[in-house]
């Protein structure tokens, strides 16, 4: 049995993050061998920044029209898988803004195109609001929607837009996104239909420690009546260039590494618990690193071919096969990059 709501808040309110930790990590050792660590070569691709929905913590989005704004070509797609695969990636995020344009068709053609090109990529493609833009576009309901998309080749759906699921943060943050049960209901229909898909918060956004918690518990509910997540994400705001970022503390690696820890606790019933370095920054996730890597004869050194491509970041994943090691890749000035890696791999429990 995890921990109770009012336990949840008392560990969020105390200075004790090593015990917290500690605790976190036996929950861990019961789950797994903890001398195994794995990890995948997964990428993130934004198909499109067009969106309609005014976020105050989105520094992506642009208004239809703006010159700044783009929608990827298929071909272009195709160009940064293969970049993917070149590095043995095994897998998509395909994400993107609220396109009011773009019906089921276009994303059933993309699929395909997708499955026909690349059969061994793994597609973790779109997420709760996007799947709700996607069914109100084309006069459809979520389940007919979600099939539609899963017969075209869909494998899995990422977690995103939960943020906090909690509609008195939603209304101040992200008001004209899909209510916290919208964004439950959609992810109960994709269960029903055999959909594996994972869960995510983003905190640091204003929310009260409450909020957190009624997050976790409404996951932990979901969980016990489907089974259907397979990892849980948290992540902190990233407040630059945005609105909300200039109306709220920024959180602290402190934080971020409690909020972790106290997420292993509460979600008992989820395996995986992934945890990033793309918003804490590498030198929050090293000690995860020292503390649960395989031994260092696992290791071996990656050096993308392409001098325009390099990794962007890792992320670390706490599960019951232990940390899950994967690289996000995009293009940025450097010439070389290096990055130490375990020499296995186990692909259960994808982003």
């Amino acid at each position: 049995m995890g921990l109770t709501q009012q336990e949840a808040l008392d560990l969020f309110r105390s200075d004790d993050l090593i015990g917290i930790g500690m605790a976190a990590m036996e929950v861990r050792r019961k789950k797994t061998d903890p001398r195994v660590a794995t990890y995948q070569i997964d990428r993130n691709i934004n198909y499109t920044n067009f969106c309609t929905e005014y976020c105050s913590f989105c520094a992506f989005y642009r208004p239809l029209g703006s010159k700044e704004g783009y929608l990827l070509s298929f071909e272009t797609i195709y160009k940064k898988i293969d970049e993917m695969l070149e590095l043995g990636g095994t897998g998509i995020l395909l994400q993107g803004g609220l396109h009011p344009d773009l019906r089921i068709e276009y994303y059933e053609n993309l699929l395909r195109s997708l499955k026909q090109r690349f059969p061994q990529v793994h597609l973790h493609c779109f997420s709760a609001p996007e799947i709700g833009c996607i069914a109100e576009v084309s006069g459809l309901s979520v389940r007919e929607t979600i099939a539609r998309l899963m017969a075209a080749g869909l494998d899995s759906i990422p977690g995103g837009g939960a943020e906090i699921l909690d509609d008195e943060i939603r209304a101040r943050i992200s008001r004209l996104k899909c209510t916290s049960d919208e964004w439950e209901d959609m992810h109960r229909v994709a269960h029903s239909l055999g959909m594996r898909t994972t869960a995510t918060m983003m905190f640091g956004c204003g929310e009260e420690y409450r909020h957190r918690v009624n997050h976790l518990e409404r996951l932990r509910r979901i969980q016990e009546d489907t089974g259907g997540f397979t990892a849980f994400i948290p992540w902190m705001f990233a407040p630059e260039n945005t609105p909300l970022g200039k109306k709220v503390p920024e959180a602290t690696a402190v934080d971020y590494l409690k909020t972790l820890a106290i997420s292993r606790l509460y979600l008992d019933n989820i395996d995986h618990i992934q945890s990033s370095w793309l918003t804490p920054g590498i030198k929050v996730a090293q000690p995860h690193e020292r503390r649960r890597v395989a031994p260092h004869h696992f290791r071996r050194r990656i050096h993308p071919r392409s001098a325009r491509y390099a990794v962007s970041f890792l992320f670390l994943e706490v599960n019951h096969s232990g940390i899950k090691f994967g690289l996000y890749g995009y293009s940025f000035c450097q010439t070389r990059a290096a990055l130490a890696m375990p020499a296995s791999s186990d692909a259960k429990g994808s982003a």
